[in-house]
């Protein structure tokens, strides 16, 4: 087993990918990435995330073999199958649990956490496939490899949580070997891949040929537009070339998906609430074939036509002449069998989705930092519509850059930040985090209804402990370490539990705005010197999952976990 041997994997909305190192940390050799799709005449980075399972549940293909064996089935196989495509977008905005259910692609449902394991696990084997043919057939198994997950920065902390253990459940690491799974941001990633560019590494629409200056002090944003969401980080290069983040990550989840959820719309305003409602049901898998045209046509800012399926349009001819669906709407005609729609139709679709990113951008702006660049990646930034209206938007303050094969950029940049996590050497820390404690009760300063007692005195419940700040600075290896003392002198056990708030300073764990993120538990069994016994909790927070430790000190017992935030079923 090497340290020097990755494996990253950038499991995302729309596509999936992964690239591989097997070279020293020390070498500059750059990652090797997958290409997919051969045998249906693409040849690409990632390959669309798509799994295919059959009625029993059990796993049968992922990415392009999904799609197109979902996309040549009838209407009654695909009725029994369970397909499933975006389905990354569940874990969004969602208050999550293992037992969670997600819909296919005909309305069944299965658990979320084995749709989510059954895709790893196939990426983990074919990735160590893969490897095997480059190293003249020599057989590796996961253990030999150090892992990098991207996920989303906007992604609450329980969706990072939800990846890691559908990553254990997949055979990726094991609750022991844990530390060998990285999690890894994807505006992070893709920073520190772009960063390392040369000029010829990007495309300018605003036709300037600098390059992003790796000189200390330059600051620029990273806008990861990817299928689901939109991720933005704000970055510094510090001395040495780490980088420092500015500015907590944000974003939306006006991804390109959207974009594909407003061409559907128009779909079904062209053809009517009922009918679409028929043939969305009825033909599923042919809705994907419309649905990717659409995919390769929105890349290019122009006229668009597509082909419309046979059974769309055997459906509207039993109500009516095709061309009378098209007299309702603007911006499309029906022509031989093709939708074709306007450039500015087409432009629409984009609207809300350029329109929110370019509001994110704005706020970030209007901070007083001295951003040079902004820089556009992921697969969403290939769409001349994006890359030209955010140049245009913010071409007078900064240069607006985009890496060529900009899909690439997460992947490349994970395998490097999994070499090098101290790259992203300060974070901001997103919420203010604390414990719930108790103090001894003072009447001046706490409610009376706090008040608690027991044989050591009277105490004050329920007071918020603050352990970091939002947006205060942590850096990507910094432990802090924090003291307490057991409110009974024959207490056996303790607890932490764990809140987190956007406030700065909120007195109690009860008010409003906070949330209870998770526990620790520590067991506390040698109880002969009372109240002067110590608990020392150790936290790391620069990371980008929250790790705690809880010690007694006395029995040198420990509870040690990245801290738990998913909510039990």
């Amino acid at each position: 087993m090497s340290d020097s041997f990755i494996i990253a994997i950038d499991f995302g909305t729309a596509y999936s990918g992964y690239a591989f190192s097997v070279s020293p940390r020390e070498a500059q050799t750059e990652p090797i990435l997958k290409t997919w799709g051969k045998k249906y005449g693409f040849d690409t980075p990632k390959t669309p995330t798509c799994i295919l399972f059959n009625e029993k549940e059990e796993f049968i293909t992922f990415g392009y073999d999904a799609k197109m064996a979902y996309c040549k089935m009838g209407k009654t196989e695909s009725q029994e199958k369970y397909f499933f495509e975006n389905f990354k977008m569940s874990l969004y905005g969602t208050q999550l649990d293992r037992n969670m259910m997600i819909p296919a692609a005909n309305g069944k449902s299965m658990n979320a956490l084995k749709v989510f394991t059954a895709a790893l696990r196939f990426l983990k084997e074919d990735a160590l496939d893969t490897i095997s043919d480059h190293t003249s057939g020599r057989q590796y198994i996961a253990s030999d490899f150090t892992w990098v997950l991207t996920v989303p920065a906007i992604w609450d902390v329980a969706a990072k949580q939800f990846m890691r253990e559908a990553a254990t459940e997949a055979g990726i690491v094991t609750n022991e070997s844990a530390n060998r799974l990285v999690i890894a941001l994807e505006p992070e990633a893709a920073s520190v891949w772009s960063k390392k560019l040369p000029v010829d590494g990007f495309i300018a629409d605003n036709q300037n040929k600098d390059t992003l200056e790796q000189a200390p002090g330059t600051q620029y944003i990273v806008v990861d537009c990817g299928g689901g969401t939109v991720d933005i980080s704000v970055h510094e290069v510090l001395y040495g070339g780490a980088l420092k983040q500015l500015h907590k990550a944000c974003g939306n989840n006006m991804g390109g998906q959207t974009v594909d959820e407003k061409f559907k719309d128009f779909l079904k305003e062209i053809f009517l609430d009922d009918l679409w409602d028929e043939y969305e049901k009825s033909y599923p898998s042919e809705l994907q074939r419309i649905m990717y045209d659409f995919t390769v046509v929105k890349q290019v800012d122009d006229d668009a036509t597509i082909l419309c399926p046979f059974n769309l349009a055997e459906l509207a001819r039993k109500r009516q002449n095709i061309d009378m669906y098209f007299k309702q709407v603007q911006g499309a005609s029906w022509e031989d069998g093709e939708i074709k729609i306007s450039r500015e139709k087409m432009k629409s679709f984009f609207a809300e989705s350029v329109g929110k990113i370019t509001n994110n951008l704005r706020e970030i702006l209007k901070k007083g930092f001295e951003i040079q660049y902004i820089l556009l990646v992921g697969g969403y930034a290939s769409s001349d519509v994006l890359r030209r209206y955010i140049t245009n938007q913010f071409t007078a303050q900064c240069k607006v850059l985009c890496p060529y094969r900009a899909q690439e950029a997460i992947l490349k940049g994970a395998v490097m930040f999994g070499k090098t996590p101290e790259v992203v050497a300060i974070r901001k820390s997103a919420f203010t985090y604390g414990i719930d404690v108790w103090q001894i009760f003072d009447e001046s300063i706490h409610k009376k209804e706090k008040k608690t007692s027991n044989n050591d005195g009277l105490w004050c419940r329920d007071i918020f402990r603050k352990l970091v700040e939002i947006g205060e600075d942590v850096g990507w290896d910094e432990t802090r370490e924090h003291i307490f003392h057991p409110v009974d002198a024959n207490q056996t056990f303790v607890n932490f539990a764990f809140y987190r708030t956007e406030r700065e300073n909120p007195m109690y764990v009860d008010e409003w705005g906070l949330e209870a993120v998770g526990s620790v538990d520590v067991s506390m069994p040698l109880t002969e010197r009372g109240r002067n016994r110590k608990i020392k909790l150790e936290i790391k927070f620069g990371s980008t999952e929250i790790q705690a430790t809880v010690t007694d000190v006395d029995s040198k017992c420990t509870g040690r976990t990245n801290i738990d935030f998913m909510t039990k079923a």
